[in-house]
């Protein structure tokens, strides 16, 4: 099966909400400080402007759901999600960070469509549902993610994009050329 093309199917697909899951073995005080070190830092960053991320609360210090050691959940809007993943991967020191999407399939959120920083740890998907009705909002208050009313680019001008960066690329020899528009895209 081809990777979709259609351009109102793949924006209106989009992933607007994240979660990494910061791992540390609980038996491994180096490890969990560390992951705290690295959570506060995250806290003040925050407070700081650098960017938005929510880690929970809650520290778990044993196995949870399907996370087989320690671990803390940090949820992310799309909005930043490039300068957390940055900050994440120049700053993680020794641990692991298991990075998936919010959708309604959180069992493929975690078991095809994640990302790890570092080595990944087994899961247990068992603990997760198939499919969920709803799409898993989290912290509507802040009015990002899925609960955002921020105007976006339209599909009109999403296409004038996409041929001004063709044109502006055209000429350089590294960028590969996108192939011509049919009638049918």
């Amino acid at each position: 099966m081809s990777p979709p093309t259609d351009l109102k199917y793949v924006v209106d697909s989009e992933i607007k909400e994240w979660h990494f899951h910061i791992y540390f073995k609980q038996r491994n005080k180096d490890e969990h400080r560390e992951a705290l070190e690295l959570r506060d830092a995250v806290l003040r960053l925050r407070r700081d402007g650098a960017f938005v991320a929510v880690p929970l609360f809650r520290v778990n210090t044993d196995p949870i759901g399907p996370h087989s050691i320690g671990s803390y959940e940090i949820w992310v809007p799309s909005e930043t999600f490039a300068s957390v993943f940055s900050y994440l991967c120049l700053n993680r020191g020794n641990l692991s960070i298991l990075v998936h999407p919010l959708t309604r399939e959180q069992r493929a959120d975690h078991e095809v469509r994640n990302a790890w920083i570092g080595p990944s740890f087994p899961l247990d998907l068992s603990t997760l549902p198939l499919r969920s009705d709803e799409v898993p909002l989290q912290y509507p208050i802040l009015k990002l993610g899925y609960s955002s009313k921020a105007p976006q680019l339209s599909l009109e001008e999403r296409l004038k994009l996409g041929s001004k960066i063709e044109e502006l690329l055209e000429k350089d020899e590294e960028a590969a050329k996108a192939p011509a528009r049919d009638l049918l895209d």
